[in-house]
């Protein structure tokens, strides 16, 4: 399936900008050592404890620091905030913090910072926007000035790589006086990159932290000034890489960065991510719709899409289907005894009529990117009879609905926060946390105990029986994980993660 206008009508740009010599290099901005970035997502909150959208991650990985960094490229654990740490026992983790740090506010880091922002966003109450990421935290402690324990409610052995991750450090006397709302107005950091303006909902301007650490492991950035542009459209973000007004985008299409390719001031680079694609179903009594509570309609559903395809045409080279909701490289992937539902429109037909939809229904499937995706599977969806419309919006909306039972199907992608640990995917929705809309009490128990045990066998064996049950049960459509395509000014230096996390501390200008 292809959408050949939106193909022409971009052909149409890229050869009037081929014709008219339009895109030309960068030279100002490399003279000025800036680089313009745009992003087709707006975050809700630039505070990533009150944010789950890619860009969000991605500006919190400039702006802020963790206790630990892991290498992308060793995957080898360093010390960041923190120079060392030890598991005093099975719940206590005690970590050394680093000696003269510096938030962008000139205040000294000490431990203070680390049990403050640990117990605000650990606690319920404050409703931090991934829970997830954080409900593993019983309490922080102070030890003296530069040390810490960490008291976890239970074993949590995924702890480190949590730390590595979507877990930032706040200044505690900011945090307190300003709270979410203040630290989106005007965020303080302790990282390579300090915001020096933030026109919500349209930009965001990072400048070099010329105070920053010289012994981490980030090294000292090279690039002066990062400005970041929320641009929703991304034909618009297409439109203004050709004119030159732009220096770097990322998640183009494949087809637009195949004939981009052509465009001698840009490069093109590609590569698979850990993002994965599902279909998510709520099945309990509060659905709002009630074919989905039966598992045949959800069966047959997973045998309208032929993802094989969809990866391969609307995805691109360095896609893999996944048979589970997680990335197969994470820690407890292991998918091994869940079926797989093979593309077949005529088992699905067949499944429906048992159900008795023998003409099909209508239902709503909610989406929030990768739209032509979202318009292929309508497309399947119809060819069995189920005539879906497609609800598209931003992520903090679709969420909203989702959570208040109000999106019976949605179209979801998963990034894990780049967490390398099967605790960050599957967990997030079906662990009874606000996302599962499907509350399955073996699944969540299962999951609890794949989260908590600490022999690593015990773990695979635990989250293995419980992708096993989503799988048979369908109460998601597992599809495949994403290829991002970057494009750039060429001589703008730069690495393609698997982590989608552009790391604007490690760019350089030729």
């Amino acid at each position: 399936m292809v959408f050949s206008s939106a193909r022409r009508v971009f052909g149409m740009i890229l050869g009037v900008v081929l014709a008219a010599s339009l895109a030309a290099p960068a030279e100002a901005q490399k003279r000025q050592n800036t680089v313009r970035f745009a992003y087709d997502q707006v975050p809700e909150n630039v505070d990533p404890f009150f944010n789950n959208v890619r860009i969000g991650v991605i500006i919190a990985h400039q702006v802020w620091d963790t206790l630990i960094y892991r290498d992308p490229k060793t995957n080898e654990y360093k010390g960041q905030l923190a120079t060392a740490w030890r598991w005093v026992d099975d719940k206590t983790l005690e970590l050394d913090l680093r000696r003269g740090v510096k938030f962008h506010n000139g205040v000294e880091f000490s431990a203070d910072d680390v049990v403050y922002t640990l117990n605000f966003v650990s606690n319920p109450a404050n409703r931090s926007t991934t829970q997830s990421n954080v409900n593993w935290i019983e309490r922080a402690e102070k030890v003296d000035s530069h040390k810490v324990r960490i008291i976890t409610k239970r074993p949590f052995p995924a702890a480190i790589e949590y730390l590595a991750g979507p877990i930032v450090i706040h200044p505690a006397a900011y945090y307190e006086q300003v709270g979410p709302k203040g630290m989106n107005e005007k965020p303080v950091g302790s990282g390579p990159y300090r915001v020096v303006e933030h026109q919500i909902g349209r930009s965001i301007t990072l400048q070099r932290n010329p105070d920053y650490f010289r012994d981490g492991p980030k090294p000292q950035p090279q690039i002066e000034r990062i400005v970041i542009r929320f641009i929703p459209d991304r034909q618009t973000q297409v439109a203004e890489m050709l004119s030159g007004g732009l220096d770097f985008v990322m998640n183009i299409a494949p087809d637009q960065a195949q004939q981009m390719r052509a465009v001698p001031t840009l490069q093109i680079v590609s590569g698979g991510t850990m993002r994965i694609v599902f279909l998510n179903f709520a099945t309990t009594e509060r659905s709002p719709a009630p074919q989905l509570r039966d598992v045949r309609v959800r069966r047959a559903i997973a045998h309208a899409i032929d993802r094989q395809t969809m990866a391969r045409q609307l995805v691109g080279e360095g896609s893999q289907l996944i048979n589970a909701i997680c990335f197969p490289a994470q820690f407890g992937c292991d998918a091994s005894q869940a079926p797989v539902y093979e593309y077949n429109p005529a088992k699905a037909k067949e499944l429906l009529a048992e159900a008795g939809f023998p003409n099909g229904f209508d239902i709503d499937l909610h989406s929030y990117r990768e739209r032509n995706q979202a318009e292929a599977m309508i497309n399947y969806l119809r060819a069995v009879g189920i005539r879906a419309t497609l609800r598209f919006g931003q992520y903090a909306a679709m969420r909203e609905q989702i959570r208040s039972n109000r999106a019976g199907m949605a179209h979801q992608t998963w990034g894990s926060f780049s967490i390398n640990d099967v605790s960050a995917s599957t967990p997030v929705y079906y662990k009874g946390l606000d996302d599962d809309i499907s509350r399955d009490p073996k699944v969540i128990e299962l999951l609890e105990r794949g989260d908590s045990v600490t022999d690593p066998q015990q773990r695979i064996a635990a989250y293995r029986e419980a992708h096993k049950i989503i799988i048979e049960q369908a109460y998601s459509v597992p599809l495949y994980n994403l290829v991002t395509f970057y494009a750039a000014s060429k001589d703008l230096e730069f690495a393609a993660y698997p982590d989608e996390l552009p790391r604007f501390w490690e760019m350089r200008w030729k």
